[in-house]
């Protein structure tokens, strides 16, 4: 039914409309919003209430002249859920300004006779929307009032509406804000990451500045590894550097995120924790996010993000949580390209310094040398002086001795057969023996020198093996690379053999190729079975190994 608007009232909808526009700040403009609508309107007292569907609870984001009973005990009766107009909204039976009956509130404040009502029994309320979206309720009461004409309640209503649209235009608003915050952040901390130049130090070192930047209590870094290795923990301000294995589908979310290499967000609102992670350390938690960690779209970890509060990751944009994930992994990249470019450039500075000291000082030492023996059978035959003899001898022997000691100093900067590296060497020397040689290589530490000599020598040995008895002329070679260990693999698919059977005819070289690994506290494996591939496997942990090597040359 239409109905005359009044002057006043237009006005008044003008400056409502002009006041919500005026600040981005919600509790400002709410409660001046507020005061406006009652001394418009000549209500006595007002109240709005902010609602998450999802959630629990209510916000009494604004108020104006609420009686003693709604303001005893830190306004203990207006946070409560047990309310009409609550009720009926979380219900979605609330659509439009209505009249309510009576207000419970008020009916507890008097049956408990918490204070002075001043009046007031009877509210009406509005839910303020804009569109789709609800945000919560207005409600304006009067002492005495039971009741609300047709007039005022179309008046609430377009009030109401002008609130629900402020609403959404200042969460939007704060929404971008946070978001560009988020994005500064990030900037600041990828700047930190690619000044990193310690890979040991870049998992340690990022978790932490991730957790600092956005105030996530708890960051992992995960690395797939044939299993999951979590690599570094962050959680109640510390970082833990412990390397701990799970099984990959026992992982929960940061299983999900790996397979199926997509973003995985979890809220559940309830204390909970996957028994897999909380054995490895990870916090139970309310609220998760995994986020794959990609190169050239292939999962390579994930960045598993937790938290005890709820929804704290539900808000942040899918491309803003890539995007971090995304900058990680290329920090962890670019920093081991460069530090393959380091080892590469190492490397060939030794081999150089090796190839110098060979063409150079070994020839004119051995050259020194060969003069004296031509000297020494000279004066012997013509019969020189003793003396000079004797020094032609000295001068023959010191020569060796330099010739010797130099030769060692170019094998300790590169072994033979290794100038190149090791897989390469194993390469060329299976080929030496009619084997196709298929190499696969992960990671790029250098080796201590004990450790690629025996896999060196473990190589040729698996190789000779294959070529003599495997019946194949194929070998597949694969050697892994990090900061706690070094394993060489050699597999064929050639006629395999029984372990019990042949044991007796490989004693000779499985002991020597155990003898070597066990001596840098490595372990050597072996594989097989008539008809079956034959895996020979030495894993050296690289700490022992160098701990072994100090202690040996100590005694030297």
């Amino acid at each position: 039914m239409s109905r005359e608007i009044r002057s006043n009232e237009l006005m008044a909808l003008k400056e409502i409309a002009e006041m919500l526009n005026t600040s981005n700040e919600m509790d400002l403009i709410l409660n001046d919003v507020l005061v406006k609508l009652l001394d418009v309107t000549g209500f006595s007292t007002g109240w709005i209430f902010l609602l998450d569907d999802d959630t629990p609870g209510n916000e009494c984001a604004a108020s104006h002249n609420l009686p003693e009973a709604l303001t005893v005990g830190n306004y203990a009766l207006m946070c409560g859920e047990d309310c009409w107009c609550v009720e009926r909204y979380r219900e979605r039976q609330l659509h439009q300004a209505v009249n309510i009956i009576e207000c419970r509130r008020i009916n507890y404040a008097v049956a408990h006779q918490i204070g002075s009502t001043e009046g007031i029994s009877h509210h009406a309320t509005v839910p303020l929307t804009a569109g789709k979206d609800r945000f919560g309720l207005l409600n304006v009461a009067q002492a005495g009032k039971d009741h609300f004409n047709e007039e005022e309640l179309a008046l609430l209503q377009a009030v109401a509406f002008q609130i629900g649209t402020a609403i959404k235009r200042i969460r939007l608003y704060q929404a971008q804000e946070k978001n560009a915050m988020l994005y500064a952040k990030l900037g600041d901390v990828i700047q930190t990451l690619n000044a990193i130049q310690n890979g040991d130090q870049l998992p340690l070192q990022a978790v932490k500045l991730i957790g600092e930047a956005f105030n996530w209590p708890h960051v992992s870094f995960f690395v797939y590894e044939r299993d999951l290795s979590l690599r570094a923990h962050y959680t109640n301000g510390r970082v833990n550097k412990d390397w701990r294995s799970l099984e990959l589908h026992k992982a929960g979310p940061v299983s999900t995120a790996f397979h199926e290499n997509r973003l995985v967000i979890e809220s559940n609102g309830a204390l909970e924790s996957c028994h897999s992670l909380a054995a490895i350390g990870i916090p139970p938690y309310v609220s998760a996010a995994a986020i794959p960690l990609r190169i050239r779209n292939r999962t390579i970890g994930v960045l598993f993000v937790s938290s005890p509060s709820s929804k704290q990751f539900d808000e942040l944009h899918e491309d803003f949580m890539y995007s971090l994930g995304d900058h990680f992994t290329l920090s962890m990249e670019n920093l081991r390209v460069y530090e393959q470019r380091r080892e590469l450039a190492r490397m060939e500075e030794r081999n150089r310094m090796a190839r110098d000291l060979h063409d150079s000082v070994i020839q004119k030492v051995f050259s020194l040398s060969f003069l004296a023996k031509g000297a020494e059978t000279v004066l012997s035959g013509s019969g020189g002086a003793p003396v000079v003899k004797e020094s032609l001898q000295e001068i023959q022997q010191l020569a060796q001795e330099a010739l010797k000691e130099m030769r060692g100093l170019i094998w300790q900067l590169h072994p033979p057969g290794l100038e190149n590296g090791l897989l390469p060497a194993l390469k060329q020397y299976g080929q030496g023996m009619n084997l196709d040689i298929y190499a696969q290589v992960d990671g790029v530490k250098e080796l201590p020198r004990a450790v690629e000599e025996a896999l060196w020598r473990i190589g040729q040995e698996a190789l000779n093996n294959v070529r003599k008895h495997a019946g194949t002329s194929e070998a597949y070679v694969r050697l892994v690379k990090t900061d706690l260990s070094a394993s060489l693999e050699i597999m064929d698919k050639g006629r395999g053999f029984s372990m019990e059977r042949k044991k007796s005819d490989l004693t000779m070289g499985m002991m020597s190729m155990r003898e070597r690994a066990e001596s840098l506290n490595g372990q050597l494996t072996i594989q097989s079975g008539k008809g079956k591939p034959t895996i020979v496997k030495a894993e050296i942990p690289i700490t022992a190994a160098e701990e072994i090597c100090s202690e040996n040359e100590g005694l030297v």
